[in-house]
């Protein structure tokens, strides 16, 4: 089987852990403010690619402050039920809270668990997604095949990840906002500065698009494909769970 490419200071689970518990309370308004509310848009074409059976059940891993979750619960059928997992306590109360104030709180279940270990039987879902959160897993292949093992035999797998624009004028704009504006805007509001000093750092030592396609491809998935949104800042990646033989 093929490595994933080597990228040098894979994170570490106890440090970006305990960086999550930390920034939790800020999370959601700076992912709209740094973002310009482009992850409202992201989320909503990740979970767009989403596929689901009568009575369906969808995974959404790293759901943090369950954003994915209830965007899946407003484009699925009312018979459809969610399950969010996330290794953040801090990040799940808050996303218990607007879980319950939604008209959506009997269909989402929220959970801690590791997206290296899932905690569920094989095939008990129609698909499963997880959005901003591969690149913070130490070992990405394992969380894929685990995505893939939960998953029923043709079921979709949905990977949201920010990317590097390719263009060179947009690399550079992005660059600039990405390691020198956003550090300081996220690190004044949230009062976690390192925090917003690791997303730069974690998004530009990710694999490139191709590179992660074929890392999704040697996990096990087939019909691997990438869209790139906003000019290359952000990527949906798909896969399906293979048939089995």
């Amino acid at each position: 089987m093929t490595k994933e490419p080597q990228h040098n200071n894979l994170p570490d689970p106890d440090k970006v852990k305990s960086m999550f518990q930390s920034i939790a309370p800020r999370y959601d308004f700076l992912n709209r403010l740094l973002s310009g509310r482009r992850d409202v848009a992201w989320r909503r074409k990740a979970v767009a690619q989403l596929t689901w059976g009568e009575r369906g059940r969808i995974l959404d891993i790293a759901t943090g402050t369950a954003d994915v979750a209830l965007e899946i619960a407003r484009q699925t059928a009312e018979t459809v039920k969610i399950t969010g997992v996330d290794f953040s306590p801090n990040m799940l109360e808050i996303g218990q809270q607007k879980v319950r104030e939604s008209r959506f709180s009997h269909r989402i279940e929220l959970k801690v668990a590791d997206a290296q270990a899932l905690p569920f039987d094989d095939g008990t879902f129609d698909s499963t997604i997880i959005a901003f959160g591969i690149r913070n897993i130490p070992d990405r292949d394992l969380a894929l095949r685990e995505m893939i093992r939960v998953v029923k035999p043709g079921g979709k797998v949905v990977v949201l990840e920010f990317t590097t624009p390719q263009a060179k004028i947009l690399k550079n704009l992005y660059h600039f906002y990405f390691l020198k504006v956003l550090p300081i805007l996220g690190g004044v509001i949230s009062g976690k500065k390192d925090a917003y000093e690791y997303l730069p750092d974690s998004v530009l030592k990710f694999p490139t698009q191709e590179e992660f396609k074929g890392i999704m491809s040697t996990s096990g998935l087939t019909n691997v494909t990438y869209r790139n949104l906003t000019f290359g800042i952000a990527c949906i990646h798909t896969g399906v769970a293979p048939e089995k033989k």
